[in-house]
C-alpha cells in the first residue's frame, strides 16, 4: 500500500500519509502526481461521500499552491468560473471535488459550463477488499484500538462495500472498546456488529 487515506469525521485527517493507496484511487493519486503537465490547470475529481476526495485536496492544495473548491456543487457559479480563468491565468491548479459531473451536475451558467466540459474528470472508485481492510486496521489505530491482524480478513466479505460502511464498522467497534475496556478480538467485533444489525449474527460459528 502506498501513502495518502479518507476523510472521516474522526479524526480530521491532513496528513500525507492519512490517504491510503489501492487500485480504487490510484488513478487519482497518479494524476495529481503529473499536475505539471495537465494542458488545462484545472481537475473535476468525483468519487462517493468519504472516499477520501477531500483529503486528498487538501493535500494537493498545499503541496502545489493551488486552489480547492470543494463540494463544489454547493458554491457560487460565478466565483467558480472566475477562479478557473485565473488558475490558467496564474497556471496554478484548480481542483473542483463534485459528487457527481456534468451533465449529472445541473451547471446553470453557460460558460461555466463550456470550461467544465474542456476540464479533465478522474474519479475514486468504490473501494476494493484491499482498501477496505487497510482502511479498517488504520482507522481503529488512529482511535487507539490495535485490530488483530485477522480481524481485516474476517470483516471484508461481511460488510458492505462502500467508505461509509467502513467509518460505521469503525464507530461501532471503537464504541464496543470503550464500553469493555477489552483488546479488540474477532468475536468482540462480531457480537458489536451483529447487535448493530451491519452482520448477520451467526448461527454457531461464523
Amino acid at each position: 500500500m502506498g501513502q495518502i487515506a479518507l476523510p472521516l469525521d474522526w479524526p480530521v485527517a491532513d496528513r500525507d500519509e492519512d490517504f491510503l493507496i489501492s487500485d480504487a484511487n490510484r488513478a487519482a493519486f497518479d494524476h495529481f502526481r503529473h499536475w505539471s503537465l495537465w494542458p488545462v490547470m484545472a481537475t473535476l475529481l468525483t468519487g462517493p461521500r468519504k472516499s477520501g476526495r477531500s483529503l486528498l485536496g487538501r493535500i494537493f492544495v498545499r503541496k502545489t499552491g493551488g486552489r480547492l473548491f470543494d463540494d463544489a456543487e454547493d458554491h457560487d457559479e460565478e466565483m467558480l468560473f472566475h477562479a478557473w480563468n485565473e488558475a490558467q491565468e496564474r497556471r496554478k491548479p484548480l481542483l473542483i471535488v463534485a459528487d457527481v459531473p456534468p451533465p449529472e451536475w445541473k451547471v446553470r451558467l453557460p460558460d461555466l459550463r463550456s470550461r467544465l466540459a474542456a476540464t479533465p474528470h478522474i474519479a475514486i472508485a468504490r473501494p476494493d477488499d484491499a482498501l477496505i481492510g487497510d482502511l479498517i486496521v488504520k482507522l481503529l489505530g488512529d482511535r487507539g484500538v490495535a485490530a488483530p491482524p485477522e480481524l481485516a480478513e474476517y470483516l471484508i466479505p461481511r460488510i458492505e462495500r462502500s467508505y461509509v460502511a467502513v467509518q460505521r464498522v469503525v464507530d461501532i467497534l471503537d464504541r464496543a472498546m470503550l464500553l469493555q475496556h477489552r483488546r479488540m478480538t474477532v468475536p468482540m467485533a462480531r457480537r458489536a456488529l451483529a447487535d448493530a444489525g451491519v452482520i448477520k449474527r451467526a448461527r454457531g460459528r461464523d
